[in-house]
């Protein structure tokens, strides 16, 4: 037997062991080096006082935070993770929300404030009572309840024009949210759409930079307006940071998405002439959160560009809120948790929204922060930031308790959407219609479906079906509210009617698309479907003349048909208000809405560029602003 080899063996080993004896020695001494040196706990109140600055207030409570305590205040937490609705006060959670369809078990204000209530009766058992943000989707109104108003989607308030108007409605929508104790609403969205195929091309007011900037920055002093005592009702979250919109088609890192979660070409000077134009207006309106989208910025997670979020949001910009992460932002498509961790908060995310597993988070930030590969400076900044909102927000300034009465702001609802509305097509002069003509026939899927009409983000994330939200009207409804007693209203959701055999003086086919939210609403043709389509020529078959509306939340691919159509009207989302659209079409209110994006002829022309121009360089079917008038 040769003892060589063995002997050499051995000896590498030894190395071997002595190498990883070394690793483990200078691991300890960094956890040692690095375990954070909390502050001795006092009994300061300081922070407490209304009468110092809010500096003064976040640099007395900061002092007194336990690394731990800091750390907790950077979860985001989905009410439905919650193992233990103790840990609210065991990790000193910063926030929680409700994703879209987390609601209570009764889902009234009365339902929503007890609810919230509670949650915050658990943050004050911890230390230091440090109260929670929460936060909800409230993108067209505190669209979760039921019996709430629901607003145009943002597309249509885009459309309007009316920076007062979207002032108004985040006034309005930041009451119906402080009645139900909701204290942060994620909007307005700053996204620029310039690809009908995306499913979330709704929820922007426009592909447009300066429009953007201008209905962003009104619904930001909207919701924030400030009470005598200078703080504000309800914090604004500006999303989604930034380049959202212009993804690349069949991008997606998400299997089950084309546009959604895809990749943003990597443009400075887009970025800078373009996509940061609307989020510095917003900043500078007052607004103290920002959102990060889930996309990629050229080969990157835009997650983790730090050049980006801190150099260009945080530095430039002058943003002092917070930043905090989309739906399981940090994490998705992240091979290892641990350095995504790592990677987003030293980007600058601040924090982090977390619907599966916050303990997880919490334990690989207080390693990383012990290995030094996350700094306490960086971990206080985050807090200072997130402080901040709460501060501004008056929520450690006595009771936080608001009468659960829920306002009714229809009548607002319905002025937007009649401003909303645009008359792409009148040929024929059909419209202004007239309140006695003797006989209507109404058809399509969108007339008699206020569901349809206010589109996702309502009440469930993906919307819901029908006419059980109490209290709306639906267009049919409208258009009934609007005709002498002497006019004749029939309804056929197919258009075929009994009576068809004479025709009758008008027809009214009310069209569009099924809810939809995020990608799941990434369709390569967006078109009407073949029952609306064949709703439309029967209505043509049986009336004189026809009048076409389409309830979208895009433009549709509709060259092929609009030729034989005597008008058309585009009423994108308009929510619970379908009088709105009757009150126009019958001439008590004038058309006054625009194109707020344009409308292609063909799928052929996607994407477009944001001054318009197209794919193929064709002309499209209507330029953005186009917008006709009685």
């Amino acid at each position: 037997m040769n003892s060589a080899p063995v002997r050499v063996c051995i000896r590498l080993l030894r190395y071997l062991a002595f190498i990883i004896i070394l690793i483990l020695s200078v691991a300890a001494l960094l956890i040692f080096m690095n375990t954070p040196k909390d502050p001795t706990v006092t009994n300061s109140s300081k922070y407490l006082d209304t009468t110092l600055s809010v500096d003064e207030r976040i640099e007395d409570l900061l002092a007194q935070m336990t690394m731990a305590e800091k750390i907790g205040q950077m979860a985001l937490v989905e009410k439905n993770s919650l193992s233990d609705v103790g840990d609210i006060a065991t990790y000193g959670l910063g926030a929680v929300l409700s994703g879209a369809g987390a609601k209570p078990e009764d889902n009234t204000v009365e339902g929503w404030s007890e609810m919230i209530a509670g949650f915050q009766t658990e943050a004050k058992k911890s230390r230091l009572q440090i109260p929670l943000l929460y936060g909800v989707d409230a993108v067209h109104g505190h669209a979760m309840i039921p019996n709430a108003t629901v607003f145009p989607h943002q597309i249509g308030l885009g459309a309007t024009g009316d920076a007062d108007l979207v002032q108004a409605i985040g006034e309005a929508t930041a009451k119906d949210l402080v009645t139900s104790g909701v204290n942060w609403n994620y909007a307005p969205n700053l996204d620029l759409p310039i690809d009908i195929r995306w499913g979330r091309m709704y929820e922007a007011f426009s592909d447009d930079p300066l429009l953007t900037a201008r209905l962003g920055a009104a619904y930001v002093r909207g919701l924030q307006a400030t009470s005598t005592t200078g703080k504000i009702p309800v914090l604004a979250t500006l999303k989604h940071f930034t380049g959202v919109g212009s993804m690349q088609w069949n991008s997606s890192l998400n299997k089950n998405y084309k546009l959604d979660q895809g990749v943003t070409e990597a443009d400075a000077k887009l970025l800078q002439s373009t996509y940061l134009p609307p989020f510095k207006a917003a900043i500078d309106a007052g607004a103290l959160s920002v959102m990060i989208g889930l996309h990629m910025w050229g080969d990157g997670k835009m997650i983790a560009n730090k050049d980006i979020i801190t150099g260009e949001l945080k530095n430039n910009l002058g943003f002092t809120g917070f930043v905090v992460s989309d739906w399981y932002g940090l994490y998705e498509n992240a091979g290892n948790k641990f350095m995504a961790t790592v990677r987003g908060i030293n980007a600058g995310v601040d924090m982090v929204m977390l619907p599966f597993d916050y303990r997880t988070f919490i334990r690989h930030m207080t390693w990383a922060n012990r290995l030094g590969l996350i700094s306490d400076s960086r971990i206080d900044d985050a807090t200072r930031r997130i402080l901040r909102a709460k501060f501004t927000l008056g929520l450690f300034d006595g009771d936080m308790t608001v009468s659960p009465v829920l306002a009714q702001h229809r009548e607002l609802s319905r002025q937007a959407v009649a401003q909303s509305l645009v008359l792409l097509k009148n040929d024929v002069k059909v419209l202004p219609l007239q309140p006695t003509v003797s006989h209507i026939r109404v058809a399509g899927s969108a007339a008699d479906n206020i569901g349809l009409q206010s589109g996702a983000w309502t009440v469930e994330w993906q919307g819901v079906d029908g006419n059980w939200l109490p209290g709306a009207t639906s267009i049919l409804d409208g258009i009934k509210k609007q005709v002498s007693l002497n006019t004749n209203v029939e309804y056929s959701l197919t258009g075929e009617f009994i009576t068809a055999v004479k025709k009758v003086p008008l027809g009214i086919a009310v069209v569009g698309e099924t809810p939809y939210a995020e990608g799941w609403g990434d369709r390569e043709y967006p078109i009407l479907s073949n029952e609306d389509l064949t709703a439309i020529k029967n209505l043509q078959a049986s009336c004189d003349n026809v009048v076409v509306v389409i309830v979208s939340g895009r433009p549709l691919l509709i060259a092929n048909e609009v030729g034989s159509w005597d008008t058309l009207v585009a009423a994108w989302l308009p929510g619970t208000e379908g009088i709105g659209v009757a009150d126009v079409l019958f001439g008590k209110k004038q058309f006054m809405g625009t194109l707020p994006v344009p409308w292609p002829a063909s799928s052929e022309q996607l994407p477009m560029t944001h001054t318009g121009e197209t794919a193929d360089g064709t002309p499209v079917l209507f330029p953005r602003y186009t917008g006709l008038a009685y």
